[in-house]
C-alpha cells in the first residue's frame, strides 16, 4: 500500500482530503474535528468559496495542520480542482463541509488505488444522518447494476457522490475536474463519463465508508431540484447524443409552463448553454449503451445516479 511515513513513525495512506466550502464554518468545524480524531490524520486541504463569515481564520487558528487556499470568488465545485492541483499525494478524497470519513476508510481506499491500476475513482457507502441511514445511492451501487469487472474491487459505476468519493489525482486533473458549466449540484455526472471513456474504472466499494449529515437548511430543496434539472441538461448538451439533449431540453421546457422552478432553471439553462456547447464531446457508443442500461435499472429501482 502506498503510503507515507511521518517524522514520529506514523505511517499514512497516499490520500487528501479536499473540502470546498462557502459560508458554513460550524459545520466545517465539525467535519474537520472529525477528520483530525482519526489515529493518523490526513493531510487536508481546505478551499474557501469567499466566505465571509470568518471560515479561513476558524480553520487557520484551530486547525493549523490543515492548508487553506482562499478564492477571490465562489467557484461552486470547480473550487475542489485548486485543491487536487495543491495536493502532492496520488490520491484524493472529497469530502463538504458536512461530510466526512470514517477512522480507516481511506487505508482502505488507497489499497483498492494501489492494486487496481485502471481503478480512477471510488464511490464510498455512504451514511447519512445521526441514525446513519444508507445513502439511496450506495443502495443503488451495491446491486452492481453495470457488473463486476475482473480487475476492479467493487461494482461499476457511472455516477458518485461527490462528497464520498476518493480519486486517483492525475486522471482526475486529466479530464479536467469538476467544470464552471453546472457550477454546483450534479457535477459529478462529466467527470464519471470522462473518466470511462478515457478507459478509466469507477467502483462501488462497501468498505469505504463517509458519513454525510445534511443541513436542513430552508428552501434548499427547492433549490436543488432547479439546480438539478438544469444541470442534467448541460451534462447532456456536453456528453450525450444530440436526441438525448433535445428531448431534455423539451422535457424541461414542458415542466417550465406549469412550475416557476423549472422556469428559472430554463432561464439558467439558455445563459449557460453556450459553455455546454464549446464543451461538447459525445461519450462513445459504448458508454452510452452503458448509459441506458443503467437508466432502465435506476427507472425500474425508482432512483436515478446518472444523467438521463
Amino acid at each position: 500500500m502506498s503510503v507515507a511515513r511521518l517524522d514520529t513513525g506514523i505511517t499514512m495512506p497516499e490520500v487528501t482530503v479536499v473540502i470546498a466550502t462557502r459560508n458554513r464554518r460550524a459545520s466545517l468545524e465539525r467535519t474537520l474535528h472529525a477528520l483530525h480524531a482519526h489515529p493518523a490524520p490526513p493531510a487536508v486541504i481546505v478551499v474557501d468559496n469567499c466566505s465571509a463569515d470568518g471560515t479561513p481564520d476558524m480553520v487557520a487558528g484551530s486547525f493549523p495542520q490543515a492548508r487553506v487556499l482562499t478564492l477571490g470568488r465562489n467557484a461552486g465545485a470547480v473550487a475542489r480542482n485548486h485543491g487536487v492541483a495543491a495536493a502532492t499525494t496520488p490520491y484524493v478524497a472529497f469530502a463538504d463541509d458536512d461530510s466526512w470519513w470514517a477512522p480507516g476508510a481511506l487505508t482502505r481506499a488507497a489499497r483498492h488505488l494501489d492494486d487496481a491500476p485502471r481503478l480512477a475513482l471510488i464511490a464510498a457507502r455512504t451514511l447519512v444522518g445521526p441514525a446513519e441511514r444508507l445513502d439511496p445511492m450506495s443502495a443503488f451501487m451495491v446491486q452492481a447494476p453495470l457488473g463486476v469487472a475482473d480487475d476492479l474491487p467493487g461494482p461499476s459505476v457511472l455516477g458518485f457522490l461527490a462528497c464520498a468519493a476518493v480519486v486517483r489525482r492525475e486522471p482526475f486533473l486529466a479530464c479536467g475536474g469538476f467544470d464552471p458549466v453546472v457550477f454546483f449540484m450534479g457535477e459529478e455526472a462529466r467527470v464519471a463519463l470522462d473518466l470511462r471513456t478515457g478507459g478509466h474504472g469507477l467502483a462501488y466499494c462497501n468498505d469505504v465508508v463517509a458519513y454525510h449529515h445534511p443541513s436542513p437548511d430552508v428552501g434548499e430543496g427547492t433549490a436543488k431540484r432547479l439546480l438539478a434539472l438544469r444541470n442534467g441538461v448541460l451534462t447532456a448538451w456536453m456528453r450525450r447524443p444530440a436526441r438525448v439533449a433535445v428531448a431534455e431540453t423539451a422535457r424541461l421546457l414542458r415542466a417550465a409552463g406549469a412550475d416557476p422552478a423549472a422556469r428559472r432553471a430554463a432561464v439558467q439553462l439558455l445563459q449557460r448553454l453556450p459553455g455546454a456547447l464549446v464543451r461538447r464531446n459525445p461519450v462513445p457508443a459504448d458508454v452510452e449503451r452503458e448509459l441506458r442500461t443503467l437508466a432502465a435499472m435506476e427507472a425500474a429501482a425508482g432512483y436515478s445516479t446518472a444523467p438521463h
